[in-house]
């Protein structure tokens, strides 16, 4: 798609209100960025132990996200004093895609899945086989692939909303999700065809595997399915963070 450039008048409006707007939309990628990927801190002695690592990072990234909330705001507020048909375009093409990216609320009908660790008592007993008696990422991240399989067209995991840049992570007895750190029980919800992602569930040979689980060591596990539910809208950072190999010295 061609745009045509056209000169301005160095005293022409357009020009003084686009710049903030420049300014500001600058600010907010970088802290996008930094929320994603930058300032983790791991020497050594600085925390006691991953948990506290986590609960570190949970406050900081919270922080980050309050800061990106104010500066979206402003960049809203100067965008809405610039008049223009290429900019009006580009409003539109991000609004046709906020919704498949999960950046915008979603109702209906669906289902929910809670996962929860066997009873202490359990645990206990269990000695070597303890592992079998909590609940792991990948059990997580197994309800929530036969889900998506399923059809599911919007999701949550502790309320947050999953998109396709979420990551789930164990960090000691918990699980990070968008830079916060949450214990059992882990609550999945999906909204879609109910029918189609109860099949999915049925069909997933982990998903049977983990209810094997449930009937011998007493994991959690339990289905409901819902006439309502509401996904919010994503608020996170929508950059992607991969990891690079070092460079041979």
């Amino acid at each position: 798609m061609s745009v045509e450039h056209r000169r301005r008048s160095p005293r022409s409006p357009g020009w003084r209100i686009l710049t903030p707007v420049a300014s500001v939309a600058v600010g907010v990628l970088l802290v996008t960025s930094a929320i994603s990927s930058g300032g983790t801190d791991l020497r050594p002695g600085r925390y006691d132990d991953l948990a506290d690592l986590a609960r570190a990072e949970t406050s900081r990234v919270q922080a980050l996200r309050q800061r990106v909330d104010d500066l979206n705001a402003e960049v809203e507020r100067l965008g809405e004093q610039v008049s223009s048909p290429a900019l009006r375009q580009e409003q539109r093409r991000i609004a046709r895609l906020q919704a498949p990216a999960g950046l915008t609320a979603v109702e209906g009908p669906g289902l929910t899945v809670t996962l929860e660790d066997a009873p202490e008592s359990v645990q206990d007993a269990a000695g070597e086989q303890v592992s079998n008696t909590i609940v792991h990422q990948q059990d997580i991240q197994a309800v929530v692939n036969a889900l998506w399989l399923g059809g599911a067209e919007a999701m949550t995991l502790q309320g947050q909303r999953v998109v396709s840049t979420t990551g789930i992570k164990c960090v000691g007895n918990t699980v990070l999700l968008h830079g916060v750190t949450y214990s059992p029980p882990y609550v999945v919800s999906a909204i879609g065809d109910v029918s189609a992602m109860q099949a999915s569930i049925a069909s997933s040979p982990y998903i049977g595997a983990y209810l094997e689980a449930v009937d011998q060591y007493q994991v959690g596990w339990e289905l409901e399915l819902q006439p309502r539910l509401t996904a919010p809208a994503y608020d996170g950072p929508t950059d992607l963070s991969f990891a690079r190999s070092p460079v041979p010295s």
